[in-house]
């Protein structure tokens, strides 16, 4: 019997590792992939994480892990497949779930979800070979390694056109590429988009193919409705057509939004007791890598002031 099980091993998940056991908790965490830090080991270069500029995605996430295992944080590698309530609990009795994995189950009395979110794909040639190399799925994170230079945005949505908006005032140009004649984003974010000089929409048109050799060089676009292809220059690509957050298999057991993400405020704890959420699966404005790392700290707080005063 655990007093915390941590489902994921991304900067959340192993930010909760971390302050789950400097506070004396008996404690898991379950990862389904064979290396941990989540999406950041696919990034190339971290430039926005206080106090070490310009590190290697992998490398960050490296030195995650490692604190982890300094701290004697113990990894199970297993896919889950259920999170099961075995008894409920009151006040002065702490529930017990049950976690069920392709490598075994375990018991605990708090979970922290920590699977964090996936961003929806374009599923074209040239996408995963060249993601980190001119590939990327978020402006926030990224947009300033462009300074000067000629990028494009995928999408027509409020992220889209926001990204747009961000990379324009420091790239010499952005090409919007959206698949429809008009965008779905507010009229605010349009009229703004509109009257910047050096973005281009580029309508009714898909991105088939991403092109380079050691980084991005050139997309091959499509326009839907003549069926023509033209190369577009670029020196890297956004794509912005959604997140997908990691939570189908806890939907039916807490709370989410109409999207997926777990209702939670800033103290992590969901809608069923005992069970706590950090990270980019959490309901919130911003993801990034310092707002995971902060949620994995508070979603442990409130593990302890849950716990204490109950009977395990």
């Amino acid at each position: 019997m655990y007093d915390l099980v941590i489902i994921g091993s991304g900067p959340a998940g192993l930010s909760a590792a971390v302050y789950a056991k400097r506070a004396g908790l008996n404690m898991i965490i379950i990862e389904k992939n064979p290396v941990s830090g989540g999406q950041i080991i696919d990034t190339y270069e971290v430039d926005n994480y206080l106090g070490i500029p310009g590190v290697n995605g992998f490398d960050l996430g490296m030195k995650f892990r490692e604190h982890a295992d300094k701290q004697g944080a113990e990894f199970v590698n297993a896919t889950v497949t259920a999170v099961e309530c075995v008894e409920k609990g009151s006040d002065t009795k702490a529930p017990v779930y049950k976690v069920v994995t392709d490598n075994g189950e375990f018991e605990t009395h708090t979970v922290i979800l920590a699977t964090g979110a996936h961003h929806s794909k374009l599923q074209i040639p040239g996408e995963e070979e060249f993601i980190g190399k001119g590939v990327s799925y978020c402006a926030t994170c990224d947009g300033a390694f462009y300074r000067g230079k000629v990028t494009a945005v995928n999408g027509g949505g409020d992220v889209a056109v926001e990204d747009a908006i961000f990379l324009s005032r420091f790239c010499s140009k952005v090409y919007l590429i959206h698949r429809r004649d008009e965008l779905r984003a507010t009229k605010v974010l349009q009229e703004e988009l509109f009257g910047l000089d050096n973005v281009e929409v580029i309508w009714d048109s898909v991105v088939k193919e991403i092109k380079g050799e050691d980084k991005v060089t050139h997309l091959v676009v499509e326009n839907v409705k003549n069926k023509e292809t033209n190369d577009v220059n670029v020196d890297g690509i956004f794509v912005a057509i959604g997140i997908v957050p990691s939570t189908d298999l806890f939907e039916n057991m807490i709370e989410c939004d109409e999207k997926g993400y777990v209702i939670a405020n800033e103290d992590g704890a969901t809608s069923a007791p005992g069970i706590f959420v950090a990270g980019d699966s959490r309901k919130k404005r911003l993801r990034q890598i310092v707002t995971a790392v902060a949620d994995g700290a508070n979603a442990v707080t409130s593990v302890q002031d849950f716990l204490v005063g109950k009977e395990k």
